[in-house]
């Protein structure tokens, strides 16, 4: 495997980062996890979007535009011989003093991973995990290097690729999946927990909610019991990996899995829309390359 470290693609051997830089001394950083669709980066501007809001409250200084990606990606794609990739663009704070630092950060680490996209489960099974989701340690959740919480729900289900943990919240509130975000389908209405819940609010996330509106589907957002959840007609998860995915089974209740409904539907215009390689949302003039 190659990757991209400041500048320069190496082999996986012979990435180095320093010890001081401070997205290993203290976690400053942020990550985005999309995929790459025969060449194209699917929704890469809504990814970028998030990226940078994520650098803004870390306090790192760092422009990386949609041209920038591309070119980083067109190498990497020809290094390591792809045309559709698992990709993970990450930033972090770089280079800094032992000790914690006030001053904005003005030399950054970028690195571009890259995999190929696994085989993936039809349907997924849900288990609820007991370790609670932890709340954000600023005033919302980043895709950022802080994954202890994640870890510790993926060692509770354990190493199995078609089951995801559910969290809840200390409130008891329903939350997200290790890496997914959760929805569920009742009496014709999709429900999904709120942002204010503490979840990362995903880019699929956000392209799903927009595509169901579009379709003139109501969409609650809230906080919701387990109970409420466990009543569902039928629940998907997403992610910008494995897409929008059927759930059949969440602890001891059967679901409709890959048979539900909107579930279906949602499947099949996400393929529509990844063929067509829209690249963002907007909501004025809908989504557009």
């Amino acid at each position: 495997m190659f990757v991209y470290v400041n500048g320069q693609v190496v082999k996986k051997e012979d990435a180095r980062i320093s010890p001081f830089d401070h997205g290993f001394m203290y976690g400053l950083g942020v990550f985005e996890t999309f995929r790459v669709y025969d060449g194209h980066p699917f929704l890469l501007d809504d990814h970028l979007a998030r990226l940078h809001n994520g650098l803004d409250m870390l306090n790192i200084s760092c422009s990386i535009t949609r041209n920038d990606v591309l070119h980083i990606l067109s190498q990497l794609l020809q290094a390591n011989g792809y045309r559709d990739a698992y990709v993970r663009l990450n930033v972090s704070a770089g280079i800094g003093d032992v000790g914690l630092q006030v001053e904005q950060y003005t030399h950054p680490t970028i690195i571009m991973y890259m995999k190929r996209i696994p085989a993936f489960a039809e349907e997924k099974v849900c288990k609820t995990l007991q370790v609670k989701r932890n709340t954000p340690e600023g005033c919302i959740r980043l895709k950022s290097h802080h994954y202890l919480n994640n870890i510790l729900g993926k060692r509770e289900i354990g190493h199995h690729p078609n089951v995801e943990g559910i969290f809840l919240t200390e409130e008891g509130c329903v939350a997200e999946g290790i890496v997914s975000n959760i929805f569920w389908v009742k009496d014709g209405v999709v429900y999904t927990p709120a942002v204010q819940t503490g979840i990362l609010n995903g880019v699929t996330r956000m392209f799903v909610i927009d595509l169901l509106h579009s379709w003139g589907i109501r969409v609650e957002e809230g906080f919701y019991s387990l109970q409420q959840l466990k009543s569902a007609d039928e629940i998907f998860l997403t992610n910008s990996i494995q897409e929008v995915v059927p759930v059949c089974r969440l602890d001891e209740d059967i679901y409709p899995g890959k048979c539900g409904e909107i579930t279906k539907r949602l499947q099949r215009a996400y393929a529509s829309f990844t063929t067509h390689l829209w690249t963002r949302y907007d909501r004025k003039d809908g989504y557009v390359n």
